[in-house]
């Protein structure tokens, strides 16, 4: 009987230490934190990441990966299945990125956003998910890589043999040219010395035409001044104007006189005894006492 009450409670303190254990257990996982669940999307891959890796959000630690899926229908695209705490609001423009936990390369979910949003994200709603940092670098690396193998392939055409001997001639015609250009320099000189002297003539003759422009300043400074040429030139054109019309008037007396003249002479042609009888009398004209028809005249 007494074996039978021991192992009674013996039963009793283990079920009562094991649902212990279990609260425990629950309380340390923190089971009784209400979460919200989201899905991050991601094309490129999330090596290191693995099941219950933690969530941050701007380097809080606020939940944990709760599976990795691949997308049904996008067979590149990744689904990874997060909960965080239900106290933490998420907007629309949050994105997620891959943390790396010092050498360990184990990594985690970082999740950042550009500010404040009027609009939370939705229960789970999806979550783009960037290129980390070293991402960005690793493909940078390898873009550089390819670049540089590039160029070493490019290098090792352009020092191919038939390129050396090309480059060989090249420099060979370039001392060629440096010599010739030598030689055409020393033919120059002598007429770079006549350059000289020409041009030593040339400014003596520019400070003699200085000097020649200074004379015909001189010059016109003297016939613009008071009693100058140009002076007296406007008396002598004002005595001119005043004597043309006196001389006009001179010109009409002449050329009446003359035709007076023409008229007598013509007189004189006609009836030269007018010069000492005088000139005869005028004949009376039609309708003056004394007209004779010239029918008359003829009979008589």
């Amino acid at each position: 009987m007494e074996n039978r009450a021991h192992a009674l409670v013996a039963g009793i303190f283990v079920i009562v230490l094991s649902i212990a254990i279990l609260l425990a257990a629950m309380w340390l996982n923190g089971s009784t934190i209400q979460r919200n669940n989201f899905l991050v999307v991601s094309n490129e891959s999330i090596t290191g990441l693995n099941s219950q890796a933690a969530v941050h959000y701007r380097g809080v630690n606020i939940g944990k990966v709760e599976a990795i899926n691949f997308d049904s229908e996008k067979r590149n695209q990744i689904l990874i299945d997060i909960s965080i705490d239900q106290n933490i609001i998420l907007t629309k423009d949050v994105y997620a990125q891959l943390g790396y936990q010092g050498v360990t390369g184990l990594a985690y979910i970082q999740l950042n956003d550009y500010g404040p949003e009027s609009e939370p994200l939705p229960h789970y709603g999806r979550i783009p998910m960037r290129r980390s940092l070293l991402d960005e670098v690793t493909g940078s690396g390898q873009h550089l890589l390819l670049n540089i193998n590039e160029l070493v392939m490019k290098m090792q055409n352009l020092l191919s043999p038939k390129n050396q001997a090309e480059v060989t001639n090249i420099l060979q015609n370039i001392e060629k040219a440096t010599k010739d250009f030598e030689s055409i320099t020393g033919d120059t000189q002598p007429l770079l010395v006549s350059f000289t002297e020409l041009t030593t003539e040339t400014t003596a003759l520019v400070k003699h035409i200085d000097g020649l422009f200074e004379e015909i300043k001189n010059v016109m400074i003297k016939v613009r001044q008071e009693g100058g040429i140009l002076d007296n030139l406007s008396h002598s054109t004002q005595e001119l104007a005043v004597t043309v019309p006196e001389l006009r008037k001179v010109t009409d007396g002449i050329t009446r006189n003359s035709h007076h003249l023409d008229r007598v002479l013509k007189q004189l042609e006609e009836n030269p005894q007018s010069l000492l009888f005088g000139r005869p009398a005028t004949q009376p004209g039609p309708g003056e006492a004394g007209f004779v028809e010239p029918s008359e005249r003829v009979n008589d």
